[in-house]
């Protein structure tokens, strides 16, 4: 099997490749086609900017000239950013309140318990979703510094792990992908990076 590197997370179609000027791609959910890489800096900019990087040309150039595997990272942190609560709903509290009610003693039922006693006691639901969102996202933070292995041995155990790309056959390929805490709050999509509104 050849080994070229490919974009499991996205599926890529280029739609126009019209001069040096036009650059389209479509971006979709992909399990049924692998797409190589773009290997150029300016398809690769083209991607980054349809995948909605705020600053496509610098995740870009920073793969071509630095050999970082920036479009995994993004693709990783972007699916991960996508099951945080967007900031503004609020149903995820009648669902969460309403799951502890139907099935009190389950696992995360205790969320809706304490939900609804934060309401009970006058808590908008704005400033329950603002909790919600911050932890989360420090979770993300968390797991991005985790994945590039333990901070402490175990005992008499030196274990080590990382987040490679893969083959279609699950074999690791191309260099670690690495340093996703430091990308977090870059993709909060809000764009304030995780700063409330009124700062």
């Amino acid at each position: 099997m050849e080994k070229t590197a490919q974009c499991r997370g996205a599926a890529i179609d280029a739609l126009s490749l019209n001069g040096a000027d036009s650059v389209e791609y479509r971006v979709e959910e992909l399990k049924e086609r692998n797409v190589p890489i773009p290997a150029s800096e300016h398809e690769l900019t083209a991607l980054f900017r349809q995948l909605g990087a705020r600053s496509p040309e610098l995740w870009a150039r920073s793969q071509i000239e630095e050999g970082i595997p920036q479009l995994m990272r993004f693709l990783f942190l972007k699916n991960a950013w996508s099951d945080v609560i967007d900031e503004g709903n609020i149903e995820w509290i009648d669902h969460a309140i309403k799951y502890s009610q139907d099935r009190p003693g389950e696992p995360y039922s205790g969320l809706g318990t304490a939900l609804a006693r934060c309401r009970a006691a006058g808590v908008s639901s704005e400033d329950l979703t603002e909790i919600a969102r911050c932890l989360q996202a420090q979770m993300l933070f968390e797991i991005g510094y985790l994945l590039d292995g333990p901070s402490d041995q175990y005992g008499p155990f030196e274990v080590s792990w990382g987040l490679f790309q893969t083959t279609e056959d699950g074999r690791p390929i191309g260099p670690q992908i690495s340093g996703l805490h430091e990308s977090v709050l870059e993709l909060d999509p809000t764009g304030r990076e995780m700063r409330p509104r009124s700062s």
